[in-house]
């Protein structure tokens, strides 16, 4: 079990799994509405079409609406103002970067989609799953 804390990886996607449950969780205690959430929950992939004009776009787009930043700013104003609409959209957002990073999305580098800060997406040939970074560790 504590050589699971030398594996830097697996606990950022176990980390994006915590963030998935309790947002979820708040979500659901919240009573906040289900279509509501089903109807936005791909919403930040939209960013994916970023890809579509060229990579540097796609990488940007990608990590402007899959980092923590905004949706912890859209809390904040939530939290302060009382806005019970924002608040639902922050924990649907909290919701979709967690089970991205659980299921090893993570923030993209410019080299193209595929690769993130958790490793590759996929295989390369001839390499294991998640063994490449561009830092080269």
């Amino acid at each position: 079990m504590l050589s699971l804390f030398e594996k830097p990886n697996v606990l950022l996607r176990l980390e994006g799994g915590a963030v998935f449950a309790l947002a979820l969780a708040v979500y659901w205690q919240q009573s906040f509405s289900w279509p509501l959430f089903w109807s936005t929950i791909l919403i930040p992939d939209l960013a994916m079409l970023g890809y579509l004009v060229n990579a540097q776009l796609g990488t940007r787009a990608y990590n402007i609406t899959h980092s923590k930043l905004l949706p912890s700013l859209l809390g904040i104003f939530a939290i302060s103002t009382g806005n019970a609409l924002c608040m639902a959209l922050t924990l649907i957002w909290f919701v979709h970067i967690g089970i991205d990073r659980l299921l090893g999305y993570g923030l993209k580098y410019a080299e193209g989609f595929k690769f993130t800060h958790l490793g590759v997406i996929g295989r390369r040939e001839g390499e294991p799953r998640g063994r490449y970074l561009p830092c080269g560790k």
